[in-house]
């Protein structure tokens, strides 16, 4: 099978690179697949589940924001938070959510604060989806 090798690159690190068999991305248009010999395109990042496909494996990841650039044997993801299973704290994920929440009652929904509330809201909602999908 034909491979790809896939970057994921945050301010802090590089969070993960590696040659893989396939990407599935939370765009903001929804999930989307790329495979080797993928159009080249430039996309949208939303915060959500990352999966990766190597040697028959799949490797989730939690990433926020970003954006995606494919080639056709290139995938490279810019983000502000990339994180494994491994390096997910699922209690403070929660209590980032539920403090996120509580401000927001407060918050006019257009104002630029509500969306960054609400970016919270997605980043802690996307770890713990991880980490619950890595438990099983």
């Amino acid at each position: 099978m034909a491979e790809l090798k896939l970057e994921i690159i945050t301010p802090e690190k590089v969070a993960y690179s590696d040659t893989v068999q396939s990407v599935v991305l939370p765009g903001t248009e929804g999930e989307m697949g790329a495979l080797a010999n993928h159009v080249p395109m430039v996309t949208m990042l939303s915060p959500g589940d990352l999966q990766v496909s190597k040697d028959g494996k799949i490797v989730d990841l939690a990433v926020g924001e970003g954006f995606v650039e494919v080639t056709a044997h290139h995938v490279t993801v810019l983000t502000d938070m990339a994180l494994e299973a491994s390096e997910i704290d699922e209690d403070q994920a929660q209590k980032a959510i539920e403090r996120a929440q509580e401000a927001l009652k407060n918050e006019p929904a257009d104002s630029d604060e509500a969306k960054m509330l609400m970016a919270t809201v997605q980043r802690s909602m996307a770890q713990l989806n991880v980490k619950k999908r890595w438990r099983k």
